[in-house]
């Protein structure tokens, strides 16, 4: 079918465990028992969209890690690199954001602190509370701090590369994180502290728009299929339903029945 005739579809749920996720969910989300959720993914019956939404939930620091961009994911047979957003829904005392280096670093200096663990305290840690937003170019060093639920949307793609990971276990990607990295300071102008109340573009290009608002934006909207992530309150569009915590996937411009309260973030990749 034509991209722009996608009929609305509630997307399913999938828990992800992780090492550094929890036991016990805040509302409206809960874990099966047993379970160490650290993400939710919403997928789309008919396969991967171009977009991905997901809920993280952490409860220690997840690795200091970077996404390729499309040029060199692509030269890896892949369909995309990752670039990501992330609003912090809510956030513990003391929670914070590892985004980007706090001054510029070589590839040599990058991988010596990566390999004698120095990168955590050359990672420029940022305090975060509910509503605050950054923009994640691919190529950005980045970690997501203990205490924090977040909503992230990403080109989907599920390729990270770790660089250090506090002692875990698991496999870094040092010949490839350094080659893809640009450890640098984060730019001022891809973080916000946004008024919820308050309808405005968060992300315009160059890999997908996000709008929060009650409804579908004025102006700047394309024909590529949209995501509805009802962060208060709950969306209707055709037959299907979102409310907080849910996320459904409709034609631009599709006629909405939105709750009087419903805060709503819509995202439409680019092409």
């Amino acid at each position: 079918m034509p991209r722009d005739e996608i009929p609305p579809t509630l997307l399913s749920r999938k828990e992800v465990e992780k090492p550094w996720g929890r036991e016990s969910l805040p509302h409206p989300f809960a874990a099966s028992p047993g379970r160490r959720i650290g993400e939710i993914w919403f997928e789309h019956p008919s396969g991967p969209l171009d977009l991905l939404v997901k809920y993280l939930f952490t409860s220690e620091k997840l690795s200091i890690q970077v996404h390729p961009d499309d040029e060199f994911a692509r030269g890896q047979g892949l369909q995309s690199g990752k670039d990501e957003c992330w609003l912090v829904l809510e956030a513990e005392p003391g929670a914070q954001l590892g985004i980007g280096t706090r001054h510029p670093l070589s590839p040599g200096e990058l991988h010596e602190a990566s390999l004698n663990g120095s990168i955590e305290q050359m990672l420029d840690w940022k305090p975060v509370k509910r509503g605050d937003f950054f923009y994640i170019p691919a190529g950005t060093v980045h970690a997501i701090g203990a205490g924090v639920t977040l909503v992230e949307i990403q080109q989907n793609a599920d390729i990270t590369y770790r660089l250090y990971d506090y002692g875990r276990p698991r496999e870094l990607h040092l010949e490839q994180g350094v080659k893809v990295a640009w450890a640098e300071p984060h730019a001022p102008e891809f973080a916000l502290e946004l008024d919820l109340s308050l309808d405005r573009h968060l992300v315009r290009g160059p890999k997908f728009d996000l709008w929060l608002g009650s409804g579908w934006p004025e102006a700047g909207l394309s024909q590529e299929p949209a995501h509805l992530i009802p962060i208060v309150g709950s969306v209707g569009v055709g037959g299907a339903k979102a409310s907080a915590g849910e996320c459904v996937v409709c034609s631009a411009g599709a006629v909405l029945d939105v709750d009087d309260n419903a805060r709503i973030l819509i995202a439409q990749a680019w092409k």
